[in-house]
């Protein structure tokens, strides 16, 4: 235990971690913003692949392409696994998951054929932009904002439940006024109309045809407007409730237990203690 304690990783490995997992140096900065081309190249690929006379056009510059960028990817992976004292924090980390799925889809493709649209998951390494432009005073903002919805989880229940019963309630009244000559053939599609109608979304394939369906579906109309305020204001509430506490502003990732969100010029992890990169 003691010599864990003392482990300290080699010169060589500090740096590697600081270029990959750091976003405050300039190597780190220019690593992530060419992986951001590199990731943003792939979509853009996978994009023009899929227009038919684009991809008989190009097939093979197309197919050479996605092997780079893969083969980039995979090098990056492996990096990220060697920077770092405990890998399996990364590995079955959520930024370890995508980035092993992201590289996946080319290999699966190679062995069983298809697989195409895995290639869309690559779309989630682009959060990884938030570190490059260093907007993590937005995304802690973004934190007090998932505090609130969880706070709110029991009152938005709640309402979600009252609106379930106002849409089987009509959608029921509205079968019976209207049946099969308007459309609402049985409940299920009444209820499913409600709830468009009710969220003012109104796709117009079913509507009711009868004075009284349309006095109906105009009460349920207006009661939409409000209905659609009340979560809003739920969560505001909570979001002002909210405590203003000292938000991580740092990209600083720990080499040993690869812990994020450390405070502004913080010399050690928060979780395990040991001493960040300088």
């Amino acid at each position: 235990m003691k010599e864990e304690d003392d482990y300290k990783p080699p010169k060589w490995k500090e740096k590697l971690h600081e270029v990959i997992y750091e976003a405050d140096t300039p190597a780190g900065k220019f690593f992530d913003i060419a992986l951001l081309f590199v990731i943003l190249l792939s979509i853009i690929l996978v994009m023009l692949e899929s227009v038919s006379s684009y991809r008989s056009l190009y097939y093979w510059s197309f197919y050479i392409a996605e092997w780079v960028i893969t083969i980039i990817f995979s090098v990056e992976y492996i990096l990220r696994i060697i920077a770092i004292k405990k890998p399996k924090k990364y590995i079955f980390s959520f930024y370890g998951i995508v980035d092993l799925v992201s590289t996946l889809p080319t290999y699966i493709a190679f062995v069983f054929g298809g697989s195409n649209l895995l290639f869309a998951i690559r779309a989630l390494r682009l959060l990884r932009i938030f570190r490059i432009l260093k907007i993590t005073r937005y995304i802690g903002e973004s934190n007090k904002l998932v505090n609130a919805l969880k706070n709110s989880k029991p009152k938005i229940l709640v309402f979600l439940f009252a609106v379930l019963i106002i849409c089987i309630i009509t959608g029921t009244v509205m079968h019976l006024v209207e049946g099969e000559a308007g459309g609402f053939d049985n409940i299920p599609i009444s209820i499913y109309w409600s709830i468009v109608t009710l969220t003012t979304v109104g796709f117009g394939d079913i509507h009711p045809v009868t004075p009284l369906g349309r006095l109906l579906a105009s009460i349920l109309m207006i009661m939409g407007y409000g209905i659609i305020a009340v979560p809003t204001g739920i969560v505001s509430a909570e979001y002002n409730r909210s405590s203003k506490e000292n938000i991580p502003t740092n990209t600083q990732v720990c080499p040993y237990c690869n812990e994020t969100k450390h405070l502004n010029n913080a010399e050690y992890c928060h979780n395990c203690g040991k001493k960040l990169n300088a």
